[in-house]
């Protein structure tokens, strides 16, 4: 379930008269508020959710999530229906979490209700994990708690530079659920207990270097991206793949990778030694660097030019050979710093 706070837009109003004009309005328009909170729309070759609450950062809610289920389960066995896209409304959220405040609300006096709604989410995301459709989910703004869930479990999953995932779900004493113990052991090294643990914020293009997204697209292009699916005539897995690729914005690799194998080993050999013999270390380190192509480039690049495009050799790590890296920590002789 999701952890963004969604609070009630009554907050902003002041006045006594004017908070009961909105809640007569809101009494008045529940039931067509209810009904719009999530989009279902069929659309070229694909079935389209759209989670529709802008004002609340789409937060999920039982209603939609018993509106978007079965509505999943329909597609998956239409053969006209050739892929399932989940998006928010809006431009700030994909879909914030669930809305926790009703759930707490609800604890005592409507405990059924709480019950289900983690029942049915769960089972929701075990449909979008086991769909047999290509899903594609485009997290394009808040992401968090419950919106992961949405997400995350899909076969695809696009960012863009205004995506911001989070799980802090420990900040209001739960954990990260909605399959959390799933996919966030998976991540690349210890990067998912540390999101969990922190709740810390991953942005933009982090998003999908870390794993998180199958994609990265700018977002004035995801409309057109979205176009592009819908058109797609019957198509395959491998189809869907390739328009996907074709807006992906390749992630530059502005570190150079033998700055990267260098700082490694200077570390791990660093946490062993002195001081004099760390310093010794790095002193080998500098004259190795600025005797090689990287430094200069990366000047370049960065304060030179300024084009953020630095051209690395080797352009991998696999590239950098351990003769290479051997060379950078060798005894400079006569020329060895001296304490």
């Amino acid at each position: 379930m999701g952890l963004w706070k969604v609070w009630s837009f009554m907050s902003r109003f002041n006045s006594s008269k004017r908070t009961n004009t909105i809640l007569q309005h809101l009494t008045m328009s529940k039931h067509t508020d209810a009904a719009a909170e999530v989009l279902l729309e069929r659309k070229g070759c694909a079935g389209v959710i759209t989670l529709n609450r802008p004002k609340f950062l789409n937060a999920l809610n039982l209603s939609m999530i018993r509106q978007i289920y079965p509505q999943l389960k329909k597609w998956e066995q239409d053969p006209e229906t050739f892929l399932i896209i989940m998006k928010g409304a809006g431009e700030k959220a994909f879909c914030a979490g669930g809305d926790i405040r009703v759930i707490s609300e609800n604890t005592k006096t409507n405990p059924k209700m709480v019950q289900d709604f983690f029942r049915e989410e769960y089972m929701l995301n075990n449909a979008i994990d086991s769909c047999l459709k290509p899903y594609i989910a485009l997290i394009h703004g808040i992401t968090m708690g419950g919106g992961v869930g949405l997400s995350v479990h899909g076969q695809f999953r696009v960012a863009t530079e205004k995506s911001l995932f989070a799980m802090p779900e420990t900040a209001i004493g739960l954990f990260p659920d909605v399959g959390g113990g799933y996919f966030l052991p998976r991540l690349q090294g210890k990067l998912g207990y540390f999101l969990a643990l922190t709740g810390f914020r991953l942005k933009g293009r982090d998003v999908y270097t870390a794993g998180i997204a199958t994609h990265f697209v700018d977002s004035e292009k995801l409309g057109m991206l979205e176009d592009d699916l819908l058109a797609l005539n019957s198509p395959s897995k491998e189809n869907i793949a390739d328009v996907l690729e074709t807006y992906h914005t390749k992630v530059i690799n502005k570190m150079s990778p033998t700055s990267l194998k260098i700082t490694l080993r200077q570390l791990m050999e660093g946490s062993s030694k002195t001081l004099p013999e760390v310093l010794t270390m790095e002193y080998r380190l500098s004259q190795a660097c600025i005797g090689g192509h990287d430094f200069h480039e990366g000047v370049r690049a960065v304060l030179i030019d300024k084009d953020q495009n630095p051209k690395w050799k080797p352009a991998n790590l696999k590239e950098v050979t351990d003769e290479d890296l051997n060379n950078h920590f060798n005894s400079l002789g006569s020329n060895d710093l001296k304490f």
